[in-house]
């Protein structure tokens, strides 16, 4: 289950979202631009340091402002894909693909030639972020992404 209270007051604009899902499955945010929905994402990943409220994922606290807990985002275990990208310019595919790798807790790694293929992305492992189309550095995030095993997956 992810259940989420939060609010973070930015220059302009204020979030301020509640709403519990449960963590299998899919779901999706809609609505316009400007509404805060990479917000909201950014908060469930830990990206915005001074949002207030709760955040939980299968029980387990991500933030409790109330009683001081804010994991920071490398300890959240949620693979999180930018809308654009933000792979690596100084690696190959393969080392990008491999940083999210590393980060997987040991016992749950995902496969790395199944994700590989799953994605459709072999004949680009050796090449590097800028030589790719937008489509492929998407799907080299995703890898990314998927390789570190995370207990939720948010895509902006």
């Amino acid at each position: 289950m992810l259940e989420v209270s939060v609010r973070h007051d930015a220059p302009g604009f204020t979030l301020d979202a509640a709403f519990a899902q449960p963590a299998s499955g899919v779901t999706a945010l809609y609505g316009r631009s400007g509404a805060g929905k990479t917000t909201l994402i950014h908060a469930i990943a830990g990206l915005l340091p001074r949002a207030q409220g709760r955040i939980a994922l299968n029980g387990r606290v991500l933030l409790d402002s109330a009683s001081g807990v804010n994991l920071p985002a490398r300890a959240r275990r949620i693979g999180l894909v930018f809308q654009d990208a933000r792979l690596f310019p100084h690696r190959t595919v393969r080392g990008n693909l491999l940083y999210g790798a590393k980060r997987a807790r040991s016992r749950e790694a995902a496969d790395f030639d199944h994700v590989v293929a799953l994605l459709g992305i072999g004949d680009l492992l050796h090449r590097r972020p800028l030589g790719l189309s937008g489509g492929e550095r998407q799907r080299v995030a995703l890898g990314r992404a998927l390789l570190s095993a995370p207990d939720a997956l948010l895509l902006d």
